[in-house]
């Protein structure tokens, strides 16, 4: 018998960490990072905040960081992965490789860089007059439940020289290794702009549809970039939680919903807006604006090191027909509905489809009249 006054039972570090970081924690479905309050760290040594979303799952979270006009953070190095996104201002990264050997670049909006692991590294707001704020996916949650020490993640030596890569890395450059549609990388540490990088054709996951994966400083999070063109949409499907998607360009809206639902979760998002699909939830991306509309994703679990059977399955699997024991509903299946939804919002937006290789529209404007 335990006869202790706090026995230790379902315990969950990284909850207790957050509620003692002094921040603000926000828990929704889905947010405007350009909105989020923040309110001084003392680990990042500026202001920031963290951010649950209702579908994150077990393994990773998001922080948003500001730096104030000529601002910069304090030096961190720490034994989590990591991918910073910038959603507004202008600045620099200075990192720090276990050999002394130093790396400096400069980032702007929609940039997308991945400090390699336990470097020390530093960021500073280039503009005297603009603040910045960065949002950081990282799978923090998941190492501190693992070894419940603060110390080991954030004061440990070790190094790991593999994860720096080629110094050009660094500097924007990269390597694109081709695979096949949908499955194609870009390695790096540093995209200077992701809402112009060239992404590759995946018609598959839907019309027009384009995408690139990223390794990025060799690391375990999982990271892509898909764009819809104007007055288009993806194709439904489903996979385990923790993908976190932010939108760089366009504007629209994503419908989520279980299988067996009658009625649609739906949310519109505009640049800087997040939301994560929870576990096997059906989701939908639509562009309803006059310009492509582009995302990043982020989550855990690489397409180089995926680490769990399910992410193996999601990377193999994930332009797969239902119909076929895959997760994708192609768009002679789905919902009537779904596609009447699409032209309405479309004529609010004046906008008009390009949809029309897959749907006899005509005929669905006919019938909804």
């Amino acid at each position: 018998m335990n006869d202790s006054p706090d026995p230790k039972f379902l315990l969950d570090p990284y909850l207790d960490w957050s509620a003692a970081e002094g921040v603000p924690v926000i828990e929704d479905f889905a947010v405007d990072l350009h909105r989020v309050e923040t309110k001084p760290w003392a680990r990042f040594g500026t202001d920031g905040a963290i951010i649950h979303l209702a579908g994150r799952g077990d393994f990773v979270t998001l922080f948003v960081i500001d730096l104030p006009p000529g601002g910069a953070s304090v030096p961190m190095s720490h034994l989590y992965d990591e991918v910073y996104f910038v959603l507004s201002g202008t600045g620099s990264a200075s990192i720090e490789l276990g050999d002394g050997s130093q790396h400096t670049f400069e980032w702007g909006a929609n940039s997308l860089f991945s400090p390699p692991l336990n470097s020390r590294y530093r960021l500073f707001n280039g503009s005297g007059s603009e603040p910045a704020r960065l949002v950081v996916c990282t799978d923090f949650p998941i190492l501190l439940n693992i070894f419940h020490n603060e110390d080991f993640l954030f004061e440990n030596p070790f190094d790991f020289p593999e994860r720096a890569g080629k110094a050009d890395y660094f500097a924007g450059d990269g390597d694109f290794i081709p695979m096949t549609p949908g499955r194609h990388m870009w390695e790096t540490n540093f995209v200077p702009d992701l809402a112009n990088f060239e992404l590759k054709v995946w018609e598959q996951r839907g019309a027009g549809s384009s995408n690139m994966k990223f390794v990025l400083a060799d690391n375990v999070m999982h990271a892509h970039s898909s764009e819809m063109p104007a007055g288009s949409y993806k194709k439904a499907h489903w996979h385990q939680p923790g993908a976190h998607v932010i939108c760089m360009t366009g504007f629209g809206y994503s419908i989520l919903w279980y299988d067996g639902d009658e009625d649609y979760v739906r949310h519109p998002w505009h640049h800087g807006v997040v939301f994560a699909p929870p576990d096997r939830m059906f989701h939908q991306h639509f562009c309803t604006s006059p310009v492509a509309a582009r995302y990043l994703a982020l989550s855990w679990g690489s397409i180089r090191y995926p680490l769990m059977q399910e992410k193996k399955d999601l990377r193999n699997n994930v332009d797969k027909d239902v119909k076929e024991g895959g997760r994708q509903i192609n768009y002679e299946d789905q919902d009537p509905r779904v596609h009447r939804m699409f032209l309405e919002e479309l004529a609010k937006n004046g906008v008009e489809s390009r949809m029309g290789k897959y749907f006899d529209e005509a005929a669905i404007v006919g019938a909804a009249e």
